[in-house]
């Protein structure tokens, strides 16, 4: 019931935020991941579709980007986005995280900006993001950490959670999550300075592993 009704929070701000030009990511993974054509790639909580177009460039013919967000309101801006200028090798789908709508050993990159902080179950995401991996394929992460625990009163609250800050974790059990679900080589490749959002502090850092061969 609690996941519910964060899906619903999530949902209904990220549609509220479709069609305005406020920029909602926390880092440069897309800048970081060096998508290759013929590469097959995807990005979660892929909002307006932006990075989905930028990967389907990259690949090329040979390739094809994916992108996934919970939110109808951005799913629907982003196929219009993929309409408007004429993408052919992408493709949009509705899905949770944690449980992604793509066959496993599917993907050779995954990308994500500023998204995994709103899921319930972590732990679920990162391994979802190693399944639909194929042996040998990486992800390249940017997101936020809590400096310490997020009070419950607010890890509890929807709204909070929904509004990119409540829903963090700190930088040890972050860590964690991404070793758990079998990824290697684990780099970090920007981390900012600690800044207050909302009612807490947070870092802004950008990740990238692979998964075994």
């Amino acid at each position: 019931m609690v996941q519910e009704t964060l899906a619903k929070a999530v949902n209904l701000r990220y549609t509220q935020l479709a069609d305005q030009c406020c920029s909602l990511s926390c880092g440069g993974a897309l800048g970081h991941a060096a998508p290759q054509p013929g590469e097959w790639a995807l990005d979660l909580g892929c909002g307006r579709g932006n990075d989905v177009i930028r990967l389907a460039e990259a690949v090329g013919d040979s390739g094809f980007a994916w992108g996934v967000d919970l939110s109808e309101g951005m799913v629907e801006k982003a196929k219009k986005n993929l309409e408007k200028f004429q993408v052919l090798r992408a493709e949009i789908r509705q899905g949770d995280l944690e449980n992604l709508p793509l066959p496993e050993n599917s993907v050779d990159l995954v990308i994500s900006n500023c998204v995994l902080n709103h899921a319930s179950h972590k732990e679920l995401v990162w391994k979802e993001i190693y399944r639909v991996l194929k042996p040998g394929g990486r992800f390249v992460v940017s997101d936020i950490y809590s400096l310490s625990p997020v009070p419950e009163e607010y890890r509890n609250d929807p709204a909070a959670v929904a509004e990119c800050w409540a829903g963090s974790e700190t930088r040890d059990q972050y860590l964690n999550h991404v070793r758990q679900a079998g990824f290697l080589d684990l780099e970090i490749l920007e981390e900012s300075a600690p800044y207050q959002k909302a009612k807490i502090e947070v870092v802004s850092w950008t990740l990238r592993a692979f998964k075994a061969r």
